[in-house]
């Protein structure tokens, strides 16, 4: 995971695009492979987006509904 740190600045760790996947998600829940096309031009891959919803989840920001399979925004 990108932090930011004498290496990589802000705007190149994973916090800096937290604001672009809650800003999407508080729209309308979406799946994994919707929210990735919708966020695609500001991620690098899918793994750079893998890791940004491992902290949002991991930090109580979004939730996963198994029984739809979409990603939702908590406040």
């Amino acid at each position: 995971m990108r932090l930011p740190n004498k290496i990589f600045s802000f705007e190149e760790s994973v916090l800096s695009k937290f604001s672009a996947v809650l800003s999407t998600l508080e729209k309308e829940p979406l799946s994994v492979k919707a929210l990735y096309f919708a966020v695609k031009s500001k991620t690098e891959d899918i793994s750079e987006l893998l890791e940004l919803l491992d902290c949002l989840y991991a930090l109580g920001r979004i939730r996963y509904d198994e029984e739809t399979r979409t990603l939702h925004y908590v406040n």
